[in-house]
């Protein structure tokens, strides 16, 4: 999304219409769903909708929910420690502020329906709170097919928001990567780097550029290497396959050479298929298959049984 300081970067028209939306939004009460792929800035459009909504001033706690389920139970409700001291959950701490349940989708079916409830309850308790969560994935389709609370749902679709990837927001690619460059100057105190015009398009080609984080890794090592004076071809080469892999769990080499060739090509359409939030379009281009060869090998895994293919929407 990339808001700096209250500031939006960008000019695409989608990218603009979200803001806009979002700030109508922020002076409501109402809760929020933002949907968008993983590495689209979902975080940061919450602490836009906070910054411009009347609560800015009190508490924002984020809740990751695709942490263990007692986890995810202690931040949300709160716990007893070994003394018997009573830690508050984020329901009690960001009162009158906001909370956040990232990764809504990864909480479990019976909590969610406990989730519900609590929600339900909070002005009996005189707890004001202003709710969003953000997800990945299609939850209408996941209450179809009993993977999310309907109730709990309800909650949250009533206002949604869908964030755009980088993929829709071609004309933004320069000011992002533009931007980026000078935060890593600065914060490793180097001169401006020079950016090179087929860099730009070297950068809109790459799966990676798709996720602003996964650019921001790539572009922070290619400055931070004082060997690199300009942002080129070579220098996107060099650093690209180390500093995503580093920062987003990509699968390493070691690892390849410890798997049979099916395994390594059923992991990597896994890999594919996380990384685009079960987009088959999207993850086909990334492997370089076609969007028939990649329905098959899906088909096939489901035929061998996997639990993650099996699930597939």
């Amino acid at each position: 999304m990339l808001i700096e300081n209250n500031e939006v970067l960008g000019i695409s028209p989608k990218y603009l219409q979200t803001i806009e939306f979002a700030k109508n939004v922020a002076v409501t009460k109402n809760p929020v769903l933002l949907v968008g792929e993983e590495g689209t800035g979902k975080r940061q459009l919450c602490s836009y909708i906070h910054e411009n909504s009347a609560r800015r001033e009190q508490l924002c706690l984020i809740v990751d929910c695709s942490d263990t389920k007692e986890n995810i139970e202690k931040n949300i409700l709160g716990y007893r420690d070994e003394s018997g001291k009573f830690h508050k959950g984020v329901l009690e701490r960001a009162n009158n502020g906001m909370v956040v349940l990232a990764n809504i989708e990864g909480l479990d079916l019976e909590f969610q329906k406990k989730l519900n409830v609590i929600l339900n309850e909070l002005p009996d308790y005189d707890l004001d709170i202003r709710l969003i969560a953000t997800t990945t994935k299609n939850l209408s389709k996941y209450v179809s097919s009993s993977r999310f609370c309907r109730p709990l749902f309800s909650i949250f679709s009533g206002t949604q928001i869908t964030v755009p990837s980088l993929r829709d927001r071609k004309e933004d690619l320069k000011t992002i990567v533009s931007y980026f460059v000078a935060k890593y100057c600065f914060q490793y105190q180097r001169p401006p780097l020079p950016i090179a015009d087929v860099a730009l398009e070297i950068i809109g080609s790459s799966y990676w550029s798709q996720n602003y984080l996964e650019l921001s890794s790539v572009i922070e090592s290619i400055v931070k290497n004082p060997s690199i004076t300009i942002l080129d071809r070579h220098a996107i080469e060099e650093s690209e396959r180390s500093s995503v892999s580093s920062k987003n769990g990509r699968i390493e080499e070691d690892s390849l050479k410890l798997m049979s060739l099916k395994e390594a090509e059923k992991l990597l359409i896994k890999k594919a298929l996380i990384h685009t939030s079960e987009n088959r379009t999207q993850a086909a281009k990334i492997l370089g298959v076609s969007i028939r060869t990649l329905r098959n090998k899906i088909n096939e895994y489901r035929g061998e049984g996997s639990q993650f293919f099996l699930n597939l929407r």
